[in-house]
């Protein structure tokens, strides 16, 4: 599969088998195209294909993009800095990586500015990892609430990020937990959030037979990116693996 027409028609067809084994819809989970580091071109392929909905990981790579192509769904996924908040704000549909409340109103105070309803996911740390942002599992249930009563936001759910694992199947329990905090976040609060963002090439399947409701893809959509022998381990956004 070299091309990229034969990977997304791979992943296509992988998407409906974890679908089915789940007994859900395969038209109900969403492909995010993480487009970090590509060039214009290569998302412009995507495009073409059908592809939508795509997934950046920095605000400053993202504007040139965005600024140039305009049209898709744009997607916040990597961790938002407090100073590239009004940027953040204008160029993406959902900022997918909000952590912490005093980011929840900053980015509130810029959609004001802008007349606009930002579309945000809570990112949860699930597993506790120190190299990985999000909030504590045991946080999630009142900062849901907190990031719920802004005006300008609208929170639809939560996102995370499994540990690596050498095998899909070790992150099951990684999705299931993150699935079962939303549905007692729900049940406790009454709050909506049907998405749950989760899973990356190498265990998105598994996240789909768990209840992920959108997938980003990166590696197995495009190959490998550019760049990445230049990307440092410390580098946050290289935890941001796909």
């Amino acid at each position: 599969m070299d091309d990229f027409s034969s990977r997304l028609e791979h992943l296509q067809t992988q998407i409906a088998e974890a679908a089915r084994r789940a007994s859900r819809d395969p038209e109900a989970i969403q492909l995010i195209a993480v487009s970090k580091t590509q060039p214009v071109s290569a998302i412009q392929e995507a495009m073409r294909a059908g592809l939508t909905h795509f997934g950046e990981n920095k605000v400053q790579e993202a504007r040139g993009k965005i600024d140039e192509l305009g049209r898709g769904v744009w997607h916040l996924i990597g961790h938002l800095q407090s100073n590239k908040v009004k940027d953040a704000v204008r160029l993406f549909d959902s900022i997918d990586s909000v952590d912490r409340l005093d980011l929840a109103q900053e980015i509130n105070l810029r959609a004001e500015a802008l007349g606009k309803t930002q579309n945000v996911l809570l990112q949860v740390n699930i597993a506790g990892e120190s190299t990985k942002f999000g909030c504590a599992p045991e946080s999630a249930r009142s900062l849901a609430e907190a990031i719920n009563a802004l005006p300008r936001l609208a929170l639809h759910g939560l996102m995370a990020i499994a540990p690596y694992a050498p095998e899909p199947e070790d992150s099951r329990p990684h999705f299931a937990a993150l699935r079962e905090l939303r549905d007692a976040i729900q049940t406790d609060t009454g709050l909506q959030l049907p998405e749950l963002s989760m899973g990356m090439s190498g265990d998105f399947m598994v996240a789909i037979e768990e209840g992920s409701t959108s997938v980003r893809i990166g590696t197995a959509l495009f190959g490998q990116r550019l760049k990445l022998k230049q990307r440092m381990p410390e580098d946050p956004s290289f935890t941001e693996s796909t």
